[in-house]
């Protein structure tokens, strides 16, 4: 099956109890048993079944399915939030002394996250270039993952995953690609040679703006080193999925950063029309970026633009696609905020991967914690226009943006 037809037909979109043709939405906390002996082999993960949702439900689980059948691994565990899943992700493999390579380049709730884990003892190493090469010189024998955006949101750099993740198994470390902006229909991580990859399905995966959540999906390949890897030893006896079954049945359970089972059964519904949303959304991007890229005195990043530095991903890695993100600085803050307050069809507001193009200014908003050293490597600056491309009809937003654009700058 190809893509869209997996979506609808593929083997976790059936088998619900009364043939539903969607999963029921099981909004309740806790689960009624016949016995305590049933109820105690279920809490002691000896039985299949359901105790509790924070620690599992049947509408969470079905969305998980889901989305580990997208993207090919052997397990999934959905989180309250995109940043939920990578502070259980990398809380799973890392303790108090233990290092973490990553990008300058991350969004900036990321940054700000890696600053929390500095005080829980848990130290991030920053390359200014997230190549096998460069990777491979930061590695030491305290380093335990390594954590890269497969295309960074708004910079646009494209992670080289069999590249780095050449550099990393070498070394005995895994590679955790945050997949959010590329999609599973866009890039499959695990294919690559990622080892674990996370969403933020608020985004992309939803569609609709109307759910909060993240996901964790375990590509089951990884060959732990249980005496480096200590923070997994107790789970050693599962070998390759240990990182499944400790987040399934210890951090993330633990952490209490579950899902609601509304979200999932939105989110759900929101995948149905990944592949179609995806398509018009990166053809939607194109157009705009190519119309922008021919004012004066407008610096566009989009990739599939041929100035861009990591245009030739597009065909490498993205089946000729470029994604849902675009950026473009104007000079100054002062007219970014008029070409922002001038379009007509892009709503301000801070999301990405809504149906809608969705628009804002990151200096002021998405990156008012982090450095300005910290900004700029993420692509932004006090001019910078960061828009999420939406499925509205590719004409209207042309020429909303090129009018906005001519009449501010």
């Amino acid at each position: 099956m190809r893509f869209d037809t997996k979506l609808l037909h593929g083997k976790t979109s059936k088998g619900y109890a009364q043939r539903e043709i969607l999963p029921p939405i099981s909004q309740v906390t806790a689960f009624r048993y016949e016995n305590m002996e049933e109820l105690e082999r279920v809490f002691n993960h000896k039985s299949m079944g359901y105790a509790y949702s924070r620690i599992g439900n049947p509408t969470v689980s079905a969305f998980e399915q889901r989305v580990n059948e997208l993207e090919g691994g052997v397990g999934a565990v959905c989180c309250s939030s995109g940043m939920s899943a990578i502070t259980a992700a990398l809380l799973a493999v890392c303790e108090s002394g233990d290092e973490v390579i990553t990008s300058k380049g991350l969004y900036g709730g990321t940054i700000g996250l890696f600053h929390n884990l500095e005080k829980f003892g848990i130290h991030t190493v920053y390359s200014d270039d997230m190549s096998g090469e460069a990777v491979k010189k930061l590695i030491n024998d305290r380093t335990r993952v390594i954590f890269g955006e497969l295309i960074s949101n708004p910079s646009l750099k494209v992670l080289n995953i069999p590249e780095v993740a050449k550099a990393a198994h070498e070394a005995g470390i895994p590679l955790f690609v945050d997949s959010t902006t590329a999609t599973p229909y866009i890039a499959r991580p695990l294919e690559l040679g990622a080892d674990a990859v996370i969403h933020s399905t608020s985004k992309y995966l939803n569609g609709g703006g109307n759910s909060i959540g993240g996901i964790i999906v375990d590509g089951g390949k990884f060959n732990w080193d249980f005496s480096k890897h200590t923070a997994l030893s107790e789970f050693s006896k599962y070998k390759q999925r240990a990182l499944s079954v400790r987040l399934r049945t210890d951090i993330w359970e633990n952490l209490g950063g579950c899902m609601a089972p509304l979200n999932a059964f939105l989110t759900y519904i929101g995948t149905d029309t990944l592949g179609l949303r995806m398509e018009r959304i990166c053809e939607n991007a194109d157009r705009i970026a190519h119309a922008l890229n021919e004012i004066e005195g407008v610096e566009v990043s989009y990739l599939t633009l041929e100035s861009h530095p990591f245009h030739s991903a597009v065909e490498e890695f993205f089946g000729g696609y470029g994604g849902g993100i675009l950026s473009f600085r104007v000079g100054s803050k002062e007219k970014a905020y008029k070409v922002i307050n001038s379009l007509k069809y892009a709503c301000i507001a801070s999301n990405i991967g809504d149906a809608r193009t969705l628009v804002i200014h990151p200096a002021s908003t998405l990156y008012i914690q982090t450095s300005k050293e910290e900004m700029e490597a993420a692509g932004v600056f006090e001019d910078t226009i960061r828009v999420s491309v939406g499925i509205e009809d590719p004409e209207d937003l042309v020429s909303d943006f090129v009018e906005a654009v001519r009449g501010n700058v």
